[in-house]
């Protein structure tokens, strides 16, 4: 939606419509949730602010990708090629957001078959003589307990997720972990690099230091952050930007090379912007396969599940007939 809205303002902006007026046009066009927010930017702009003051405004309503690229069109005078190129930045982020998530959709499933499969041979094992998957769960009861324990898993794996999302930010422990995972720790490293390249190659199109590049750029990939004072005195020192930033070591070679040839040709900004479609397509790639994995495991999970519960059933009754075959 707000890529839409961006695209939407650059097209008016570039027509020559007034800000405020283009403005007024988003606001019957977003959902009722967003119009709260809306309505103060337009009572900002009203009131005299730029737009990036105006969109700050509205709290966290829109990233600091958004925000930082609208105050460098604020600044620059050229709010209409800006916004045009954040809103295509975004509609890619957006398209890769969706196909992860599709790849997503089939472990899903087979989890929600999985835990559904337990919780209906829980209540059956009411109705019969023995517990069918001795956990000392049975009936109704067993089945509440059980449908609770899943509730309570999923809360706590909610809070666990936003713990784990501010540790890896702040390049904890579940950094080190995740870097560790085969396939999902380099798609992590590949989406964090390619969100980094492709903030830098928009700031570097419309003319940013290197200090305001730097800034912005960890301000969508926090674990590329640097000490931008440190990396300008370099700079400053006779050192190229590529040289400055190897030397943070906190960026992959890839990134380098390719800050490297843009310093030597003159375009930074297309080759980041290349460099940053291939790491997403490997970023995707990695994650589509550990969801294939994830969904394997929990297939094979389901059928070992059922296997036993066979197995059991049909151990059960040839106990049964031997106790029947037995003289009495």
């Amino acid at each position: 939606m707000v890529a839409d809205m961006l695209g939407r303002l650059a097209v008016a902006l570039a027509a020559g419509i007034d800000l405020r007026r283009a403005w007024q046009m988003e606001i019957p066009r977003v959902p009722a949730a967003w119009r709260p927010p809306m309505e103060q930017v337009a009572r900002s702009l009203a009131q005299g602010s730029p737009l990036a003051e105006a969109l700050g405004s509205a709290g966290a309503t829109f990233s600091p990708l958004v925000l930082g690229m609208v105050a460098v069109g604020d600044r620059t005078g050229h709010e209409a090629e800006t916004l045009s190129e954040l809103s295509r930045v975004l509609h890619r982020g957006v398209r890769t957001t969706k196909e992860l998530r599709r790849s997503l959709v089939g472990p899903a499933f087979q989890l929600a078959v999985a835990v559904a499969v337990v919780g209906f041979l829980i209540f059956m094992a009411g109705m019969m003589s023995h517990d069918i998957l001795q956990i000392g769960l049975r009936g109704v009861r067993g089945l509440v307990i059980y449908l609770a324990s899943v509730a309570g898993v999923a809360v706590a794996a909610r809070l666990l997720g936003g713990w784990a999302l501010a540790n890896w930010r702040r390049h904890g422990i579940v950094r080190l972990v995740v870097d560790r995972i085969p396939v999902i720790g380099a798609a992590s490293r590949a989406a964090e690099a390619a969100a980094w390249c492709r903030a830098a190659s928009l700031a570097s199109g419309t003319g940013l230091d290197v200090g305001r590049l730097l800034q912005l750029a960890s301000s969508v990939a926090p674990g590329l952050a640097v000490d931008t004072g440190a990396v300008e005195e370099r700079l400053r020192s006779g050192a190229s930007l590529a040289e400055s930033l190897d030397r943070t070591r906190r960026f992959p070679l890839r990134v380098l090379e390719v800050i490297a040839v843009g310093e030597a040709t003159g375009n930074t900004s297309e080759v980041l912007d290349r460099l940053a479609g291939q790491l997403d397509e490997e970023a995707r790639e990695g994650f589509e396969a550990a969801a294939r994995g994830a969904g394997f495991l929990v297939w094979a999970a389901v059928a070992g599940l059922i296997v036993m519960i066979v197995f059991r059933i049909f151990s059960s009754y040839i106990l049964a007939i031997q106790d029947a075959g037995k003289p009495l």
